[in-house]
């Protein structure tokens, strides 16, 4: 079948198929296997991948990126207003809130390793989305896939202007939790289509949304 005879959702699929016998899915599988490397039973690493996430929250990728290798170890410092004044130096848009959600979050630093193993599934993810200020259900996946975990959809404006385009979604008003398992849910259909893990879907979207592979 010619690609102009292919429905979007078809196209998306047959995209996906031949990214994964490119050159990409070199570069896919190492970062994958880069997640897959953090030492999970240290709390201090675990919490520095946590507090990247919880800078994430409408703002860039790479900036937040450039901003973990500059002052990652200052995430491990309880004091909110040493927090706050490395990330207005490193010209962060929401210094003191996000400070203030990061020193909120250090007393559960301790016991994060035990987390990461007591928890399965759903479960783990609520814990995180209830327990940590700043961490929604997309921050929580994405932290969760950061650390290994490759069973969680990340759905930020790029995966649902994607889905909106190949004609999987209709645009949500609002990102419930209703709606976060919905499109994730459709997701992992995709994922299950085309033999990748949600970890290794997202990548290759955000590859064909924005022609970069982050984290």
């Amino acid at each position: 079948m010619k690609k102009g005879n292919l429905s979007k959702k078809e196209e998306l699929l047959t995209t996906l198929n031949t990214l994964k016998k490119s050159h990409l899915k070199t570069r896919i599988d190492k970062r994958i296997l880069e997640f897959k490397h953090i030492d999970k039973t240290s709390n201090d690493a675990i919490f520095q991948e946590l507090c990247f996430c919880i800078l994430t929250a409408n703002y860039t990728a790479e900036k937040t990126i450039e901003i973990q290798k500059n002052i990652g170890t200052c995430f491990l410092n309880p004091s909110q207003q040493t927090v706050s004044l490395k990330l207005k130096e490193c010209g962060y848009r929401f210094p003191n809130i996000r400070a203030e959600y990061i020193c909120s979050s250090v007393h559960h630093k301790q016991n994060l390793s035990e987390i990461l193993s007591s928890y399965t599934g759903e479960k783990l993810r609520e814990w995180f989305v209830t327990h940590i200020k700043g961490l929604g259900y997309k921050e929580s996946s994405h932290f969760l896939r950061n650390i290994g975990f490759d069973d969680y959809a990340i759905i930020d404006f790029h995966i649902v202007d994607l889905l909106v385009n190949f004609n999987y979604i209709s645009r949500p008003k609002t990102m419930t939790k209703k709606t976060y398992i919905t499109i994730e849910n459709i997701l992992r259909s995709i994922a299950e289509q085309t033999g990748l893990t949600l970890g290794e879907l997202d990548l290759y979207l955000w590859y064909i949304e924005t022609g970069k592979i982050l984290k």
